[in-house]
């Protein structure tokens, strides 16, 4: 697949290098159009994790990164916050986690739809 605003290797988890080839295509295909959308770069913390990694990061033990289908995104700031999550939103992505530095948003499936959370 190839991806207009990213490298596939954004997404590597950072213990194994290659790794976001294990994204889902579909999944990135939104976070592609997510930043098109948004009007400026888009910084990922967290794509693809191993599952040493997703330790590491304290994610559950289920996590969507774990398959390829969840995304952190760097952001901090308040307008930043509300012009993503309106697009994120109309790209039909409503999995979402709202940190105070970053934006969790993934495409899971098998877990709970329409949900946002908010991280400590």
């Amino acid at each position: 697949m190839q991806l207009k605003y990213f490298t596939i290797d954004e997404f590597d988890s950072p213990d194994l290098e290659g790794s976001g080839k294990f994204m889902d295509s579909g999944f990135l295909y939104k976070i592609d159009l997510l930043r098109e959308r948004f009007g400026k770069p888009i910084h990922i913390n967290s794509g693809f994790r191993t599952e040493e990694q997703n330790r590491k990061a304290g994610g559950k033990s289920d996590s969507a990164h774990l398959s390829g289908l969840a995304v952190d995104i760097a952001c901090s700031g308040s307008r930043d916050r509300h012009n993503l999550l309106q697009e994120i939103f109309k790209l039909g992505i409503h999995r979402v986690g709202i940190g105070r530095t970053f934006i969790h948003i993934d495409n899971d499936t098998s877990k709970d739809a329409e949900v946002v959370w908010l991280y400590n």
